[in-house]
């Protein structure tokens, strides 16, 4: 256990980031998943800006890498792409 009081300090903020952190990355993937699942072309039209502005500003928090979040955005419009 720790035993400076910024080191205590530390450790709290870690795990408020922590928890910050993890709520915006599974809220991420929640959102792609459900476009992923979507089989309707203008629907998933519709919501790909708002999974696009989510993952740009994930990438830009360093919550995801910015090659990942390009990947997930490459990876989305070529599924819009193909649905009929």
């Amino acid at each position: 256990m720790a035993n400076h009081k910024s080191t205590l300090k530390r450790i709290r903020q870690t795990k408020t980031r922590t928890l910050h952190n993890k709520y915006y990355a599974k809220t991420m993937r929640n959102a792609v998943r459900k476009l992923r699942a979507t089989t309707n072309k203008e629907e998933a039209v519709k919501m790909y800006p708002a999974v696009q502005k989510m993952l740009d500003k994930l990438a830009k928090t360093n919550i995801i890498h910015k090659n990942k979040a390009a990947n997930l955005k490459s990876s989305l419009c070529l599924h819009i792409s193909k649905l009929g």
